[in-house]
Formats: C-alpha cells, structure tokens, sequence
C-alpha cells in the first residue's frame, strides 16, 4: 500500500498542475476515476512546498466543473435516446421530475456523494437547467469534497492508515451535513409552497 501511495505521490508530482486537471476532469466525467487519488497525494505536496495548495485547490475545481459540463452537454445533445442505453425509461422520467422541482440543490448534494457524483450531470442535462445555476451548484459541492480531500493530505500525510479511517469518517459527517441542509431546504420549499397556495 506504501508503494501505491509513493507511486501516486510522484506522479502526481510529475505531471503538476496540468495532470491534476486532466484527472479531475476524467474523475468529474463518465470515467469512473476516484478524486481521492489525486487530491490527496496533491494536499501531500502542498504540505512538502513542492506545490501551491490554493493553485491545486483552483485547478481540481476547474477540472471538476470541466468535467461535469461534458456530461451535462452530452445529455443536452444527444438527450434521452443516448441514455435510455444505460438508465431505464422509468427511472429517466423519475430523474426528470425530480429535477424540475429540486434540480439546483440536487446537483450540489450529488457532488459530494460517492458513487454519484460522476454522473449527477446527466440529469441535469436532461432537464435543461440553466448554465450559471448547474455552473454554480456543482462548484459548490466539488470544491468542499475537493477541500475535504486536499486537507487530509496535507494535514495526514502519506498515513495510507489513518487517511482511509478519516477519509471514511469525514465522508460520513459530510453526508450528514448535506443531509442536513437537503432538510431545511425541503423546509423552506414546503412553507413557499403553500404559501403561494394559500
């Protein structure tokens, strides 16, 4: 596992600022590749003085909202045909409805959920949100998961150990946060609701 880590460090190292985008990019994309093996060796190194943090932190959420605009512009353009290949009819329609009432907080929330941030962006597209707000969103939510991961690096270092237990357990608090939030949302759409009812 030490060597693992070595080998991202150096890499990560070689390629600079250029490499952290070009695989935050692919990570954001359809490419299933973890952020977490990027964004941590580059906290690393942040931490060495051998790159700049707020310049790693600038460019992963570059690379990030880069990728997730492909996805978004891939399902704008060749729309439900393309992915009724990969998602069921059903389940289009389910996506399709929900991001007409919460599109904009459901993008941000995606961001930070493994597993679906990749491809958050499909739906997104497909309901034809607005460029600046799904522009926005899902800059939000990449640059707290990308400062959650930058910070382990740094702060942890190359402890494969402890980054996979902390890792675990700062993914679990931001889940909660984000649950959180989604609540009061919900809340405040709810009380809008039925305001504009009444």
């Amino acid at each position: 596992m030490a060597e693992i880590v070595h080998f991202l460090v150096n890499t990560i190292g070689e390629w600079g600022y250029i490499g952290i985008f070009l695989l935050m990019f692919l990570e954001s994309s359809f490419f299933p590749f973890p952020s977490e093996v990027v964004m941590i060796p580059a906290g690393y190194l942040a931490y060495k003085g051998n790159m700049n943090i707020f310049l790693i932190i600038i460019i992963g959420l570059l690379g990030s909202i880069t990728g997730a605009w492909l996805n978004y512009l891939i399902a704008h353009k060749f729309g439900r045909k393309f992915l009724e290949k990969f998602i069921s009819n059903e389940k289009l329609n389910k996506l399709d409805n929900f991001f007409d009432k919460h599109g904009h907080i459901s993008t941000f929330s995606g961001r930070l959920i493994p597993g679906v941030r990749q491809y958050i962006s499909f739906p997104a597209g497909l309901a034809k949100m607005k460029g600046f707000i799904f522009t926005f969103y899902t800059g939000l939510g990449s640059l707290i998961w990308i400062l959650v991961l930058v910070s382990i690096g740094y702060f942890i270092g190359q402890n494969q150990e402890l980054i996979h237990k902390y890792l675990k357990e700062i993914t679990i608090i931001t889940l909660i946060i984000l649950g959180f939030i989604i609540f009061i949302y919900y809340k405040v759409q709810k009380v809008k609701n039925e305001s504009i009812d009444n």
